[in-house]
C-alpha cells in the first residue's frame, strides 16, 4: 500500500499542484498549506519505498555463472567440449630429433620437446624400448625409434632417457594447469617397469583413467580432477594396468606413410571405429620408406589439413582427436588444429 501510494504520487509534482491552487486566490493561501500538509504525510507513509526501480535485465544479459572465464588448451570455448570432441596437435616420434642427438633416418623432427610444447603441441607419440637387448631393468628403459625385429635394440641409432624426458613434460604439466596432455605410448618394455618411469618422472599422479565405452569427461573436469594426462599404449590389453588404455581398444587411426598426399583418405586402418578418439596420422615417407624430411611443408601445409580433417570429420561423423605429423617445424599443424577446434561443424 506504501509503495502504492508513493508510485501513484510520483508523478504528480507539486509544482502543478502549487500553479493550479494559485489560479483560485481566494483558496490558494489556505490550499497551500493543505497541500503540503498533505504532501508531508504521503511521504512519510511512503518512507520504506524508494524510487521506482528501473529494470534492466532487458537491457543485458546475464552470465551464465557455470562459463569458464579462463581458456583450457588455449580456447574458452574449448573447456565445456568433452575430450573426444577436441581437435590436438600432434608429434609423431616426438623424442626422435636431431635436437636429441638423433639424427636422420632415425629422426621425425629438427627440434625437441622445449620446441614442440612452446609451439603449442600437446600431445606427443614415444617409443619405449630397453636400451640393450636382454638387459630388462627400469634403469635402462630408453626412447629409442624403431622395433626390435632386428635382433638388436633401435637404441643402437640414438637415445633418449625416458625419465628425463618424462619428467620434462611433468614440469610442463605443472607450469600448465589448465592444458589436456596426451601419449601414445609404443611400448616394448614390461608393463610394470614403464609404470616405475612413470612414477619416477611424476607423471603418473597426473594420469586420468578412462573407462571403456562410457562418455569422456570435459576439459574443464580433466582439470577440476587434477588429471590432465591421458595414456594411450600399443601394448594391448593389461587389467593390472587400466591406467594406460589400450590405444586399439579405445581408439582408431588412420593409415600412415604414404607416398603422396593425394593417397591420403580417412578410411579405417585398425582400431575400434565405433570408439570416438582417432588418430588423423599425416606424414610422407620417402623412398626407403621412412619419413620424408623434404616434404614437410606440403603434408603440414594448413589449408591442407583443414580440409583433410573436414573430409574425415564428414566421414565419420566427428573432428579428428589428434592431427599427427612429421617435422612439424613445416608448416602449422597448431594452426590448424585451432582453425578445427573454432568449427561448430564440418559444413
Amino acid at each position: 500500500m506504501e509503495c502504492f501510494l508513493k508510485r501513484a504520487f510520483w508523478f504528480v509534482p507539486s509544482e502543478i499542484v502549487y500553479r493550479r491552487l494559485d489560479a483560485l486566490p481566494m483558496l490558494g493561501n489556505f490550499m497551500r498549506g493543505v497541500t503540503t500538509a498533505v504532501l508531508l504525510t504521503l511521504l512519510l507513509l511512503c518512507s520504506g519505498c524508494t524510487a521506482p526501480a528501473v529494470d534492466t535485465a532487458s537491457s543485458s544479459q546475464s552470465q551464465d555463472p557455470e562459463t569458464p572465464t579462463e581458456p583450457c588448451n588455449g580456447l574458452i570455448i574449448l573447456c565445456l567440449r568433452t575430450y573426444d570432441n577436441v581437435t590436438f596437435p600432434e608429434t609423431h616420434n616426438s623424442f626422435s630429433t636431431h635436437q636429441d642427438g638423433i639424427y636422420y633416418p632415425a629422426s621425425n623432427h629438427q627440434t625437441g620437446l622445449d620446441a614442440q610444447w612452446n609451439a603449442g603441441m600437446r600431445a606427443f607419440m614415444v617409443d619405449t624400448h630397453y636400451e640393450t637387448l636382454g638387459d630388462e631393468q627400469i634403469e635402462t628403459v630408453r626412447l629409442c625409434h624403431g622395433d626390435d625385429s632386428r635382433g638388436f635394440s633401435p637404441c643402437a641409432y640414438g637415445t633418449v632417457n625416458s625419465v628425463d624426458w618424462f619428467s620434462n613434460l611433468r614440469g610442463k604439466i605443472d607450469q600448465n594447469p589448465r592444458d589436456i596432455v596426451t601419449l601414445l605410448v609404443e611400448n616394448y618394455v614390461q608393463p610394470d617397469h614403464l609404470k616405475a618411469v612413470f612414477e619416477l618422472s611424476g607423471l603418473y599422479e597426473k594420469v586420468y583413467y578412462h573407462e571403456l565405452n562410457t562418455p569422456w569427461p570435459t576439459l574443464l573436469e580433466l582439470i577440476e580432477q587434477n588429471t590432465t594426462l591421458v595414456v594411450f599404449w600399443e601394448q594391448g590389453g593389461d587389467a593390472s594396468h587400466p591406467w594406460v588404455h589400450d590405444f586399439l581398444t579405445h581408439s582408431w587411426t588412420t593409415n600412415f606413410a604414404e607416398e603422396n598426399t593425394e593417397d591420403m583418405n580417412c578410411d579405417v586402418l585398425r582400431g575400434d571405429v565405433e570408439q570416438e578418439v582417432y588418430h588423423m596420422n599425416n606424414w610422407l615417407r620417402g623412398p626407403l620408406g621412412l619419413s620424408d624430411p623434404t616434404r614437410g611443408d606440403e603434408a603440414n601445409d594448413v589449408d591442407f589439413l583443414i580440409q583433410r580433417s573436414t573430409e574425415c570429420w564428414q566421414q565419420h561423423g566427428k573432428r579428428p582427436t589428434f592431427i599427427a605429423v612429421d617435422w612439424w617445424e613445416d608448416g602449422d599443424v597448431v594452426a590448424a588444429a585451432k582453425a578445427i577446434n573454432e568449427l561448430e561443424s564440418w559444413e
